[in-house]
């Protein structure tokens, strides 16, 4: 799960400042630019977008990082350190390790509240990005009534 909300939170904030060119699905004309961000952009793929993701993630999950119970959890036999693929073999200090997954686990917990916040704080308010996070744009209040400049 905490993998899983660290890809979701990066793929949350990315698309404020980043959306590739190009079509989404050449077929229904939708281009990347055309699709919201936040929890609308569930309505605007095509249900064949979503099922090449989730056919995506199951060959990643059950072919690439296939557990085995002879070795230790997040330790594939396809994988480098820590699930990465990257033909770095198992980490051999094992302080090292340990020091290394409590912070994945870490950031793992701390992803899952932010992911859980944006998506709240997205379909209560509607909002996502620079106006969800506040503080980053220099005069966000006003607009909003009972606020007036100081006497």
């Amino acid at each position: 799960h905490g993998r899983v909300s660290m890809f979701a939170t990066m793929g949350y904030i990315v698309p404020e400042y980043f959306k590739f060119p190009g079509y989404l699905s050449p077929s229904a004309e939708l281009q990347f630019t055309d699709v919201p961000n936040g929890l609308s952009a569930i309505s605007k793929v095509p249900a064949l977008g979503w099922a090449q993701w989730f056919v995506f993630c199951g060959l990643v999950d059950f072919g690439l990082y296939r557990a085995d119970p002879s070795r230790d959890p997040g330790d594939y036999e396809n994988a480098g350190i820590l699930g990465v693929p990257n033909a770095s073999g198992p980490m051999q200090d094992a302080e090292g390790r340990k020091r290394k997954l409590n912070a994945e686990l870490a950031n793992g917990r701390l992803a899952m509240v932010a992911i859980m916040g944006m998506m709240f704080q997205n379909g209560t308010f509607g909002t996502t990005g620079p106006d969800m996070w506040g503080g980053l744009q220099p005069f966000a209040f006003e607009t909003e009534l009972g606020v007036q400049a100081p006497v």
